[in-house]
């Protein structure tokens, strides 16, 4: 079932019904406004009934109508990213403040992300120095070069998805980093797909290139959520922040702007604006299009 906030008017998380217990009212606070939301098991559920006009498809009930949804035609897109605002500043006080309680998990896999690549490039060397200088060996050296950048991006996927969790106050652990190499594929193609056309865009004319960097922010997002093919996400994230292109660039802006100040004195204020910048992509990502990660 979905979970509702009659006064922020959004919808803030959803749990699966078997894991409502029959006869008991649970509750939750609201990520945003902090208000308790209280629900309980639905007595009679039931997949056979109509969708008002109003309901958001990627928000159906369970993972089957998600699917369903996802693979209809482009014609059937939600209408929550159509309806979105957001304000700048209030996104940026809200990422700051769920920065505690991110910064552990986010270092915590960073640190052991860090220390497979050490022992693989370790190894890695190893095995080139027995082989000896040669063909055989710069093919392996390169070859594992390849492995790391591509490994890296589930990796920065599976960080992407801590931040979505986070910002609607689902639990998180430096595990959930390392949750979404099943993903690999389509995170890896939409990944070179978008460097590949802001690159383009840059190169041809600067302004492009600047609207794609921009336009295609939330596809990685789109992707491990609510598990969208590569050119479905790129096309998604486009057409919703088209519509607040001038907004989203600005709380970029703003943002990286606090990560160049924070890394002045001996990059030490990275340690919060690194986990900060996370949840900023996040944050922006419940408003525009609602999370589907359940509790």
């Amino acid at each position: 079932m979905d979970i509702f906030c009659e006064k922020c008017q959004k919808r803030v998380g959803r749990i699966a019904d078997e894991k409502i217990p029959a006869g008991k009212k649970l509750s939750v606070s609201c990520p945003k406004c902090g208000d308790k939301i209280y629900f309980e098991k639905p007595e009679d559920f039931s997949a056979d009934f109509d969708l008002p006009d109003n309901y958001d498809v990627m928000d159906a009930a369970s993972p089957a109508e998600n699917k369903a949804a996802r693979s209809s035609s482009s014609g059937a897109s939600s209408k929550k990213w159509q309806e979105y605002d957001f304000n700048i500043m209030e996104i940026i006080r809200e990422a700051w403040a769920k920065t505690s309680g991110t910064k552990g998990p986010v270092w915590g896999a960073c640190g052991l992300a860090f220390l497979a690549v050490a022992v693989f490039s370790t190894a890695l060397i190893s095995i080139s120095s027995l082989i000896g200088k040669g063909p055989a060996s710069f093919g392996l050296q390169g070859a594992g070069r390849l492995t790391i950048s591509v490994a890296s991006y589930p990796f920065m996927a599976g960080l992407i998805l801590l931040a979505i969790r986070r910002s609607v106050g689902l639990p998180i652990n430096y595990k959930m980093a390392f949750s979404c190499y099943y993903a690999m594929l389509p995170i890896v193609i939409a990944s070179i797909l978008t460097s590949l056309l802001t690159f383009i865009g840059f190169l041809l004319v600067l302004i492009p290139g600047i609207y794609l960097s921009v336009a295609y922010v939330l596809t990685i997002h789109l992707i491990v959520d609510k598990e969208f093919g590569p050119w479905q996400a790129m096309e998604a994230s486009r057409k919703a922040i088209q519509r607040h292109w001038f907004k989203v660039f600005g709380l970029y802006f703003v943002m990286s702007f606090i990560c160049f100040l924070s890394a002045i004195p001996f990059g030490i204020g990275l340690i919060w604006t690194l986990p900060m910048f996370l949840m900023v992509g996040g944050v922006l990502y419940r408003e525009v299009f609602g999370v589907t990660q359940e509790i």
